[in-house]
């Protein structure tokens, strides 16, 4: 077997598994603060508060705002993905079959991330609920046109800014649901080049990206939780991106391909996130 051989393999194993983690791996990761290159085992987000303006004598001082400035660390894991390649040269070589495995490595890591942003969502609305402070959105139906815009609302009133970085993760049943909303799926609306069926599953409506996610939880009764938040209310860390390292077993003929990451994911904001329970039956 020749050494070049498998020092390409290895080679392009690498790149491929870090151009499948950044294609397809995380639907998530960039609809949330990032922090990238994060030394250390935990790093900071700031959540700042509301400024007001005043106004001031003549010559007088200017009046400050007195921002309230809170810390939210989050705190980096570990995480692995691995498996063994066998060292016959058909695989080393079939980019069809090296595809595959880096594929299957790079989703396992992106289902992670996007994972550990849904567990924050999924703790707040826990935490909501626990202290009586749910959102007050019905439980018994699912995905309506009137529950959509009593969350928009909502997000209003929170003075959630409007400037086309909030986004709404739905389940797949949920999608459906809103193809059934004229206002979302019919042309004489949205226009022939927005509707959600043309391309990626994913469309911008009311200021807001919305796309299917099939990582999203349900309870026990049926309710899917999905959720309509603000880039800036969640913030997600990585110290060290998408990496593989591949090592040959000779007593198995084998490589062992271990695809890893660090990363973390914490709750900013949480008035800019509203929790949408949709009834599935």
């Amino acid at each position: 077997m020749s050494t070049s051989v498998d020092q390409s393999f290895t080679k392009h194993f690498q790149a491929e598994v870090h151009e499948a983690y950044q294609r397809m791996g995380s639907k998530l990761r960039n609809t949330v603060r990032s922090k990238n290159n994060v030394k250390g085992s935990s790093t900071t987000f700031q959540k700042v508060g509301k400024g007001t303006a005043s106004t001031k004598a003549r010559h007088g001082k200017v009046p400050v705002m007195n921002i309230d400035h809170e810390p939210i660390e989050v705190v980096l894991q570990d995480y692995y993905a691995g498996d063994w390649v066998d060292s016959l040269d058909e695989l080393k070589t079939n980019i069809d079959e090296r595809m595959v495995t880096a594929n299957a490595g790079a989703y396992a890591l992106g289902r992670k991330t996007d994972e550990l942003i849904i567990e924050k969502l999924d703790g707040l609305g826990a935490e909501r609920e626990a202290k009586g402070t749910g959102t007050g959105l019905t439980d018994s139906d699912g995905l309506t046109k009137e529950k959509v815009l009593k969350a928009f609302e909502m997000l209003g009133e929170a003075d959630v800014p409007d400037d086309g970085q909030r986004f709404a993760i739905i389940g797949w049943r949920q999608w459906g649901q809103l193809l059934d909303i004229k206002e979302f799926s019919n042309a004489d609306y949205v226009g022939d080049e927005s509707l959600p069926w043309k391309g990626t599953q994913a469309k911008r409506w009311l200021g807001t990206l919305w796309m299917p996610h099939s990582g999203l939880k349900k309870d026990g009764s049926d309710l899917r939780y999905c959720y309509w938040y603000h880039k800036t209310a969640i913030g997600h860390a990585s110290g060290q991106d998408v990496k593989s390292d591949i090592t040959y077993h000779g007593d198995r003929a084998s490589h062992f391909v271990n695809n890893m990451m660090s990363q973390g994911a914490g709750l900013v904001d949480a008035t800019g996130i509203v929790r949408l329970r949709c009834k599935e039956v």
